[in-house]
């Protein structure tokens, strides 16, 4: 996995930037499904933002997952990104996905995971559940 990640990351900051993201997502899709959850949507997006995983877990409940992922702590840990704000989107956007797939009413969970890629291509994953 290290030299795709390297390869993947040639093209320039932007495409490197997704291809992070992609990276963490991909990790913690693997961490949840590994858990036992379901995978129920990836990247769902309406105009006020996007969620990165959704997923049922065996607990019942949809979890709506915000990735960060970075490659270096030189910005501040991964969770430092997710503020108050962020936090209070990713719920509206929860129920707007819980809304249009006719769940509205169902129990959920707001979730974070944050994915670190240090300078050896190895990478380490923080997840933390019911942020909200």
């Amino acid at each position: 996995m290290r030299s795709n990640l390297r390869a993947m990351n040639k093209g320039g900051k932007k495409r490197s930037n997704l291809v992070t993201g992609a990276f963490g997502e991909d990790v913690t899709a693997r961490f949840i499904t590994a858990r036992g959850d379901e995978i129920l949507d990836r990247n769902w997006r309406v105009r006020e933002g996007e969620i990165d995983l959704i997923s049922l877990g065996n607990d019942g409940l949809f979890h709506f997952i915000e990735v960060k992922t970075r490659s270096s702590l030189a910005f501040g840990h991964p969770f430092e990104a997710i503020n108050k704000e962020k936090a209070h989107r990713m719920q509206r956007l929860a129920l707007a996905w819980l809304a249009t797939h006719g769940c509205f009413g169902c129990e959920y969970a707001i979730d974070a995971a944050a994915v670190l890629i240090n300078s050896d291509g190895t990478h380490s994953l923080e997840y933390r559940g019911g942020l909200l």
